[in-house]
């Protein structure tokens, strides 16, 4: 396989990504996906360059882009469980308004 192949997969998962936040402003876990598989495709952009350059920054790169992505990924959960809770809702559009 060729570089330019992975970069045009990685393309077209980054594009599902931005099509998945634009089409769907409705519920907060589809956007929370949508915003793991965008960094995905850039995970498979970087491991790509990494392994045809011959150039191991990329991997390392890939290493912290997955650990905040996890970390993003928890904290978000949780945050999200704490507002259905109060709200008993995960409606983007209900979620505008915040109580002080």
């Amino acid at each position: 396989m060729q570089l330019a192949d992975f970069l045009i997969l990685g393309a077209v998962l980054f594009g599902l990504s931005l099509a998945g936040i634009f089409l769907n402003r409705k519920n907060v876990i589809i956007l929370l996906m949508a915003i793991e598989l965008m960094l995905l495709a850039v995970n498979m952009n970087f491991i790509a360059f990494s392994y045809f350059l011959g150039d191991t920054a990329g991997q390392v790169f890939v290493f912290f882009i997955l650990t905040v992505a996890a970390a993003e990924a928890a904290i978000g959960l949780a945050i999200l469980v704490v507002v259905f809770r109060n709200r008993r809702t995960i409606n983007v559009d209900d979620l505008d308004s915040m109580k002080g």
